[in-house]
């Protein structure tokens, strides 16, 4: 059999789409792949460069996973300190956000940074729906364009409804392979849709009696843009762990306690509530924003609110 050299499309738990030039093959993976220094519940994802041979039926099975330069990864559901990979081999990750039907969590964003910046990942933010937005919303999104600005994510603030920026997202994608990730509802197919309609990627209508989002995107699924690039579309997150990654590895991880570590009194400081911590002090005198330093503590802590943080203080 001739071995052959593709790319996952898509991954459906049991079958993988593979791309070769532009032949596309249904394939099936042989044994149990393991690629050394993952322990992930899915050992192959969107993304990922695989060899496969290619059987008399048509289909393929795949033999070997290529090296990785970077994965999105997190918790698996309901398996303590197991990784779940989203996507492997992509130029940046991109988050979508929405502050009102749904509204995102700031530590879910928090989270999903985290998981990027342990692979140098390039991350932006999209802040959709502004449309709907009240005032209330338009305040909350200019502190949190600042908040991650300040401290190296480019923000987006669109309207995949009206149109608002998209071009700038277009631009952004261009060339590329970027992943989107989200909650359910925040409109990551809309906006694919929208910068690339020949896709149409199947969207459903917000829950009206919650305000959530639906799972329409069931699979993680990578497409060609018209203009140029690639984008994986991911399934809605409700939930983004982050168990598997090492307490001490953390604050590395958040920009802004990064640049202070080496500067506490202790050296193995958790930046908690040890005396003499440079990130402490560094929040209080609010050089560090009140919801990432939740957002740190709730990754540290399994009940933040035993440590009470006051943002007016």
């Amino acid at each position: 059999m001739n071995e052959h050299v593709g790319i996952i499309l898509k991954s459906t738990g049991s079958w993988y789409i593979v791309q070769e030039n532009n032949e596309i093959y249904s394939c099936k993976i042989r044994g149990k792949l393991r690629v050394e220094g993952y322990k992930s519940t899915n050992p192959v994802a969107v993304g990922d460069k695989v060899k496969f041979n290619l059987l008399d039926d048509g289909t393929g099975v795949i033999t070997e996973i290529l090296d990785r330069k970077n994965c999105i990864i997190r918790q698996a559901t309901n398996l303590s300190r197991k990784e779940h990979l989203i996507a492997c081999n992509v130029d940046q990750a991109i988050i979508v956000v929405s502050l009102k039907y749904p509204a995102t969590p700031t530590e879910f964003i928090d989270r999903f940074l985290v998981s990027t910046e342990i692979y140098d990942i390039p991350a932006k933010i999209i802040f959709n729906k502004i449309d709907i937005y009240g005032d209330e919303q338009k305040e909350q999104l200019a502190e949190l364009t600042e908040t991650y600005e300040k401290i190296g994510y480019k923000c987006y603030n669109v309207s995949a409804e009206t149109g608002e920026n998209l071009d700038a997202v277009k631009n952004l994608l261009k060339d590329k392979i970027s992943a989107l990730a989200g909650n359910s509802g925040v409109g990551k197919s809309t906006i694919i849709n929208k910068i690339s309609p020949g896709l149409n990627i199947k969207i459903a209508e917000i829950s009206k009696k919650y305000r959530t989002g639906k799972h329409t995107t069931t699979f993680a699924q990578m497409y060609k843009l018209s203009f140029g690039g690639y984008v994986i579309d991911t399934p809605g997150i409700r939930a983004f762990g982050l168990d598997f990654i090492e307490k001490d590895l953390i604050a590395q991880n958040f920009p802004e306690m990064f640049a202070l570590l080496g500067k506490c009194k202790y050296y193995n400081c958790k930046h908690i509530d040890e005396p003499g911590c440079a990130v402490k002090q560094a929040f209080e005198d609010g050089k560090i924003a009140f919801s990432r330093y939740k957002s740190y503590l709730s990754i540290m802590l399994e009940d933040s609110s035993k440590y009470r943080i006051d943002p007016y203080k």
